[in-house]
Order: structure tokens, then sequence, then C-alpha cells
């Protein structure tokens, strides 16, 4: 397998969960005290994917090198385990165990020009034969290119931690936060895959209700080791408190979980699956069911929940509840023609059962409006009539204003949504969030 090759094939390895075939080696038992001290501030370690025929150097948790490996054959295979770096040793011989006949080093070397033992008579080491290098045909040694097993070699001390694994399912996160996939084939049948392992892969990094399971399972009879590309993840905060599911932003769209959202915000959130419309307290908009999981655009957020934020420079996405209420005016006990007031923002999107937040907020006024006969004492009649005209008249003008554009917008709203809801059913799935003392519990109702 050429270079060119293996970097299509090997490029995203082991930066995921450990997964079974890996074993407790003798050499990682002893003198775990020794290993320690030799480690530096730098820390350093060696992690060997069988599987994707792959060779990673971490320095601190972060991949500086990968390159591509010749492990052993399947009936010679390379031993799984946690080793390390006995000895390092430049222009190496080789002396066929077998017949004891010896090499010196040079161009008929099969070790190449560096040698790394890890134990026994098993090292990583170069070759005089590079063709190799992709495929399974050592006798259970690592093969490497010279000039990369050059550039290890210099990178690494004797004592250097080695971990060798056998793992098929490689999820990884790229710098830019794509989440990214490969299936790697099954050389040594030592491992098999199936959709529900790969789900719980991809769970761990937030995107499983991002890829169906009819390409999970092409990918895993393909197991060619292609990267698949999903989506970028960012951790979600909404109000500072961090919620357990993630933004997701696939394609030209930023999905933002709904159910966690409202749990957090305490707002009562509706789903019409029929018409695939999200409907709260506040407005409605398009919903996206991923694997029954509710997602909606965040474009519709502000729309939905009253809430603004977006992608931070941190890397997270945070958002926070806005408060953009029109106080009503009130004259004595009456609320004045279009004003804005729970009673006159009743609409027919609002699902049956919810509750309105910030209702009762806004029935009540600042003491600076109040009607002069409802307050005791001389502070009251010595309001000036001519100046509370004035000043009352002047509300009223700015309350008309914002309910006439509170109006239009909610009529282009509902023009938009006409267009999703055709002649659909009207069965309503309400999902309701209610507060206990201790805990927050999502209600499933049917209408």
């Amino acid at each position: 397998m050429s270079r060119k090759q293996w970097r299509k094939l090997g490029a995203g390895v082991l930066v995921s969960l450990f997964m079974g075939f890996a074993s407790w080696s003798p050499a990682a038992a002893a003198e775990p005290t020794a290993a320690a001290a030799e480690q530096t501030e730098v820390s350093k370690r060696i992690v060997i994917n069988l599987a994707a025929r792959s060779i990673a150097l971490f320095k601190n948790d972060e991949k500086v090198y990968l390159f591509p490996i010749g492990p052993g054959k399947a009936s010679t295979p390379t031993p799984t385990g946690y080793y390390k770096i006995l000895s390092k040793d430049v222009d190496p011989s080789w002396t066929d165990p077998a017949t004891g006949y010896s090499i010196a080093s040079g161009e008929d070397c099969p070790l190449g020009y560096r040698w790394m033992q890890i134990q026994g008579n098993y090292g990583i080491h170069g070759t005089n034969n590079p063709s190799s290098i992709g495929h399974y045909v050592s006798n259970g040694c690592i093969r490497m290119y010279e000039e990369d097993v050059e550039k290890l070699f210099d990178a690494v001390d004797v004592g250097t931690p080695v971990e060798i694994t056998y793992n098929r399912v490689v999820v990884e996160k790229a710098p830019d936060s794509t989440i990214v996939y490969y299936i790697y084939p099954d050389g040594y049948g030592w491992q098999s895959v199936t959709v529900a392992d790969v789900k719980n892969w991809l769970k761990g990094y937030g995107v499983e209700n991002f890829e169906s399971d009819e390409e999970i399972e092409k990918k895993i009879n393909a197991s060619n080791g292609e990267p698949t590309y999903i989506a970028k993840v960012y951790p979600l905060f909404v109000n500072g408190k961090k919620v357990d599911s993630k933004a997701v932003i696939q394609g030209d769209v930023t999905y933002l979980p709904v159910v966690d959202i409202a749990k957090t915000l305490n707002v009562s959130t509706g789903w019409k699956p029929n018409e695939k419309l999200l409907v709260s307290a506040f407005g409605e908009a398009v919903g996206y069911d991923k694997k029954e999981v509710l997602y909606c655009n965040a474009d519709d957020a502000a729309k939905l929940f009253h809430v603004d934020g977006g992608l931070t420079k941190k890397g997270t996405y945070e958002l926070k509840a806005v408060s953009n209420a029109i106080v009503p005016i009130v004259r004595g006990d009456q609320p004045l023609p279009g004003s804005n007031t729970p009673e006159s923002n009743k609409t027919d999107t609002t699902v049956p059962g919810t509750a309105q937040p910030g209702a009762a907020a806004n029935t009540s006024r600042p003491d600076s409006t109040a009607n002069p006969a409802s307050q005791s004492g001389t502070a009251a009649k010595q309001t000036a009539p001519r100046s509370a005209a004035e000043a009352e008249q002047q509300a009223q003008a700015e309350a008309a204003a914002k309910v006439k554009a509170a109006q239009q917008k909610e009529a282009e709203r509902e023009a938009a949504a006409q267009a999703a809801r055709a002649k659909a059913d009207t069965s309503v799935k309400t999902v309701k969030t209610t507060r206990t003392e201790s805990s927050t519990t999502i209600v499933s109702t049917a209408r």
C-alpha cells in the first residue's frame, strides 16, 4: 500500500474510547512506579491501532504524529496491551530466531536503521520492504517507513508508554469541531461491529441522532476506513447552565435540542408531528424530529423561547433568556384597547393546557403609572391632571406602535407557517414541562 493510499484510509485514529481486545500485559504491570518516574513534564505516549494499521504519538493528549504501519500477520498477530519503550538502537542487526542467522545493518536488514524494543523480541522498527506497510505482514513487530520511524525514534525516550489496541470503530473530533468516524476491516477476525455499537460510540460525541441506521449499516458493510464527516458539535449552555445535549451544526442549519432548552427555561412546548411544527407559549416554528429527539433551527430560538445568543469564541453555544414584553397601560383595573396583555395576545397556535410564562408580570405595572385613585395619602391628590394626561397619551401612542409592530410580525409568521400546515391532521402531542422541588419532569399527553 502506498503512503498516499494509507493517508486516505487511516487518517483519523485513536482519539476514541478504548474498545475490546486490549489486554493488560506483564510488561505494563511491572514496575509502574519506575515507569511513572521516567516520564518528563511533557507527557508522551505511543498508541497503535492494529485494525487501522496506524501508530500515533501524543504529547499532552495532542496527536503530533500519525504514521502507517505493517503489523503482524493473522497467523502471528501483534499482541495488544500496555507496554513501554525498553531500549532504542541505531543501525540494528537482525537475527532469525528460528535459525540464528544474522544480517548486519544495511540495505538487506529487515529492521531498517532504527529499532525500539517494547517486549522480548517485539519492537517498532524500519524496513527494507516499504511496499509491505499498510498490510498485516510481520511476525508480530511493528514495521514503519524508514523516514517515519526515524522521526518517531527521535521524538520518544526509553520509558515512553506504548498502548496497542484493536479498534475497528474510531471516532474523533477534528480541530474545527467536526465529528468524523471510520470503520476498519476485521483483519484479525477479532471484533464484530453492529449498528448499535457505532451509535453508542457516536453518542459520546452528541451526534448519534444525525447519522441514519441505514448509512451506518452501509459503512459497516464497506469497512474501508474511509472518513465520514457528520456535523460540528458544541457544548450548549442555557442561562449559564450546561445542558445534556449539544448544539449541532450540519449543513447550513444549527440544530438546538428543544426539550433541554424548554426544561431549563420552564417553557411549555408542543409538537405537531403531521405538520412538523413546534409550538411554545411564545410562538411556533418548523421542527426537526431526529430519531424521536426534537430540534429547532437556531434562527427560531428567539421566537420559541425568547432567548438570544450564539456561538462564542470559547467554542461553546450559549443562550440567555431576554425580556422584551410590553407592559400594558391600564386605567383603573381595565387595560386600554389594543394593549399587549395575556388576554389580547391569545392565538390559535397556543397548545391547550400550556402556561403563558410572564403573564402575571404583564398584568401589573410600575407604581409610576398606577391609578391615583388606588393610592392612599396626599401624594395621589397632588398629581397634576394636565401632566398626567400628557404622559398617558404618550405612553398609549408608544404602546399602540409596539402592538401594531408585533401584530404585523405575527401575521408574517402565520403566513409562513400556513405553507407548512396544508390540510394536515390537527392532532397535537403536547410536551409539558412541570417542576417539583427536587426535579424537572416531562409529561407527554395526546389530543
